[in-house]
């Protein structure tokens, strides 16, 4: 996923993509050979000094193409560390046991994108500003988003709104288990910006309408309403997490290439339910619309000017304190 870095969780990554992502491609291109060619970021690895970062269960390959960087590098791999630990923090373990990581610096203040590949093992390539400041790599979502990939199978292109959805949906709040992120900030993100992935007028469905808002946005509901209905018939027990836990745990990874409904219902069998392939027969084919308004409110999320309350009391607001909840 190509995206520039503006701010927390939940940003506007559909504009980005649909405004400026070919002209972004093509800036950041120019600024490196790291950048090109159709063996990268594979062939960086067999010319670059690499640092290894140990994680749970299993190892980043850290390597910085030629560039220079304002940060030190010790405070960029501190970062890799940061963001690796809330990926772990959410999946119980790192999703790979190994996982190639090349920063390329091009201009820029911050993390200016990043793209995940598995074809020849788990890769990650991001580029990386090299006018970035230890404020940006506080507020980055961008790396979370990217080692969440490595922990789903790749799909089909028509069904890159799960994996997508999945990242956008996970990262934060993966970030708010591992305390990088405050539930508020979250929640309160999460009401002002799910509604983009709402069908809009000729929408045919997740599996059938490739909008922006519909591929990110729309995958992230569809996660969080699986995340709530697998809360809800577990009495509180279980959810998404356990569901795509099970996933990995069954060696779907991103190094791997799985049918959608594969996923599904290896996701279903880890919490013994059928929520996600019955969820996907609703929405994967035809529009769907969810009353976020009535969401929100059985879930004692409240928003007013700007700012973040939590009703207790709410029908769901156990369901929604679970979902951030440390792990066991």
């Amino acid at each position: 996923m190509m995206v520039l870095k503006i701010a927390r969780w939940f940003v506007v990554v559909g504009v980005i993509a649909a405004l400026t992502g070919a002209v972004v491609t093509s800036h950041v291109a120019a600024q490196s050979e790291f950048m090109r060619g159709d063996r990268m970021p594979y062939d960086a690895f067999d010319r670059l000094d690499k640092t290894d970062i140990v994680v749970p269960n299993g190892v980043i390959h850290v390597a910085f193409a030629p560039g220079a960087l304002a940060l030190p590098k010790e405070t960029i791999l501190g970062w890799v560390r940061t963001s690796a630990q809330a990926a772990s923090t959410y999946y119980g373990r790192f999703p790979v046991r190994s996982l190639r990581l090349l920063l390329v610096p091009v201009d820029g203040r911050g993390v200016m994108g990043g793209t995940t590949w598995g074809y020849r093992g788990a890769a990650i390539r991001i580029p990386f500003g090299r006018d970035a400041t230890e404020e940006a790599l506080r507020r980055d979502w961008v790396l979370v988003h990217e080692m969440v990939h490595t922990a789903l199978p790749d799909v089909d292109e028509r069904n890159t709104w799960l994996s997508e959805g999945l990242a956008v949906y996970i990262e934060p709040v993966a970030r708010v288990q591992s305390g990088d992120l405050t539930a508020k900030e979250i929640w309160g993100a999460m009401v002002r910006d799910m509604p983009k992935g709402l069908p809009r007028a000729g929408d045919q469905g997740l599996d059938n309408t490739g909008t922006w808002g519909r591929k990110y946005w729309g995958g992230a509901m569809f996660c969080l309403l699986a995340d709530i209905e697998i809360r809800k018939r577990t009495d509180n027990r279980l959810g998404l997490q356990d569901a795509m836990r099970g996933v990995l745990a069954a060696g779907g990874s991103h190094e791997v290439d799985w049918p959608l409904q594969r996923i599904l219902a290896t996701a279903d069998k880890a919490v013994g339910l059928d929520v996600l392939s019955r969820l996907h027969d609703e929405m994967g084919g035809k529009p769907v619309a969810p009353d976020l308004e009535g969401l929100w409110r059985d879930l004692g999320v409240r928003v007013r000017d700007g700012e973040v309350d939590f009703d207790d009391s709410a029908p769901l607001a156990a369901v929604r304190a679970a979902i951030t909840r440390m792990p066991r």
